[in-house]
């Protein structure tokens, strides 16, 4: 690729990025990050006390349970505070990202019986302080969202992972980690079906007030049927008409209305944005998205290709070229 450099939000950007790391890319979660790898509960705890929405509360939860050996800190909170859902809730999802490790991201048939013992283990180790919590305090919404995660490593099937969401929904009606982590339950490979995922997803972007990140969850349902297929069937499916009006509605009500107000979940409805339409070869359409995200992108779904930074590189590139005046 040209050294070519690009404008936009963050300023120009050129050949070295994208970053993935959530905390280049958004530095106020840095203090965060640092108190959970000291050990510093009560410092994690005053930060997240400060949050002031739901969506952050649930980002916080999982970033704290993403530092390795946290689960330290955690279990003494517990010990410490055990009144307290946030610790509780924490050391679950903790306790969730040390099984899904031990059980590796392939598909179930490459995964051995070991690892689906040891992964269910530490899920109902997860389960329990969930059950806990919920009980305790039924509007607890990261309790709830990680639920739906226990509900789909344990396999306890579509219903039961519905009545979960259902109970969140009751008190958060358009908790976006929640409806992603539902979509996933709705794929056919956790036992759903394409029409269950699509219209949950399309529901969900249309009934969420205008300007939310919900919309994204169309785009992410598109991306996951694109995985499924494979490359040829996939881009064919991607490059469809159908496809490229549903993400393009879903992109207007959501990340391109003029309500969004930029959010920690921003880069990552932006990215799931770019990602389909570039992969669909609508590079007039991706070309926003990769303006709002400049050099900053999620793990997710780059990581689905080859070489995600340069993949990145190419389609920000092609898609800008499209605008005319995104050349520097």
């Amino acid at each position: 690729m040209s050294s070519t450099t690009y404008g936009g939000p963050t300023g120009p950007w050129g050949s070295s990025g994208p970053t993935f790391d959530p905390y280049d890319n958004t530095p106020e979660l840095i203090p965060l990050r640092a108190a959970a790898r000291a050990g510093d509960w009560p410092s994690v705890r005053a930060y997240i006390a400060g949050l002031d929405s739901t969506a952050k509360l649930n980002s916080a939860v999982y970033l704290v349970a993403d530092v390795p050996g946290a689960e330290h800190m955690l279990e003494r909170a517990v010990r410490e505070q055990p009144g307290d859902p946030l610790p509780r809730t924490v050391l679950a999802q903790r306790y969730v990202y040390i099984g899904w490790e031990i059980r590796s991201s392939y598909r179930a048939q490459h995964v051995s019986r070991e690892q689906f013992d040891q992964f269910h283990a530490w899920l109902r180790r997860a389960e329990q302080l969930l059950i806990e919590v919920c009980a305790e305090q039924p509007a607890y919404a990261p309790a709830w969202n990680a639920r739906l995660t226990t509900a789909r490593g344990l396999e306890l099937g579509q219903s039961e992972a519905r009545r979960r969401y259902d109970r969140l929904s009751v008190h958060h009606p358009h908790h976006y980690h929640a409806q992603t982590s539902l979509l996933q339950q709705l794929c056919p490979k956790w036992g759903g079906s394409w029409e269950a995922a699509h219209g949950f997803a399309q529901e969900c972007a249309r009934t969420a007030p205008d300007g939310s990140v919900n919309g994204a969850l169309v785009a992410d349902a598109h991306i996951e049927h694109w995985l499924d297929l494979g490359d040829r069937e996939g881009a064919a499916y991607l490059r469809g008409v159908p496809v490229r009006d549903d993400l393009r509605f879903a992109a207007q009500a959501s990340v391109l209305h003029p309500a969004h107000q930029v959010a920690w979940n921003s880069i990552g409805a932006h990215s799931l944005f770019a990602f389909a339409f570039s992969l669909g070869g609508h590079l007039e359409d991706a070309a926003p998205h990769f303006a709002f995200l400049g050099d900053r992108a999620s793990e997710s779904p780059w990581d689905y290709l080859p070489d995600p930074k340069a993949s990145f590189r190419k389609y920000r590139k092609s898609a800008l070229e499209t605008r005319g005046g995104g050349r520097r």
